[in-house]
């Protein structure tokens, strides 16, 4: 078979992380994001009797943070050394915007790298930082 396909990506709706302690992490996102929590939970799909996700809107994007609840885990920390998720990176428009983040992150005493600028293979500039459940978040600007 030698399908092609014509339509792109046009962006990412929504980002789900599994977490360890739900209320936890959703007053994590809601402080850091400024999310808003929806009045709805969504069952996982395929195994609906394990648990379920709350909605988190970004309102400035519209992407949606999916923050997961499931009776099987174990409570251990996100490592980026497992298999699956390494790490979740999120564009900002330009090294100005950064600077507004790490001012944010500050506020909110959210540890962080502060801005890091590189240049091979291209040039950029990003912030890194950790939720509650260790999971790596980044914020890139690409030069």
């Amino acid at each position: 078979m030698n399908a092609t396909i014509n339509a792109g990506i046009g962006g990412v709706h929504h980002v789900s992380l599994t977490v360890t302690d739900l209320e936890t992490s959703i007053a994590w996102y809601q402080r850091v994001f400024r999310t808003e929590r929806l009045d709805v939970t969504i069952p996982h799909y395929g195994a609906e009797e394990t648990g379920y996700s709350v909605l988190l809107p970004e309102p400035r994007s519209g992407l949606i943070f999916g923050l997961h609840r499931n009776v099987h885990n174990r409570g251990e920390k996100f490592d980026e050394a497992n298999t699956g998720l390494d790490h979740v990176s999120f564009g900002v428009a330009g090294r100005a915007a950064l600077e507004q983040w790490t001012v944010w992150l500050d506020e909110l005493g959210v540890d962080h790298t502060g801005i890091v600028d590189e240049t091979d293979p291209i040039a950029y500039s990003t912030i890194v930082f950790r939720d509650p459940d260790n999971i790596q978040l980044e914020l890139i600007a690409v030069d």
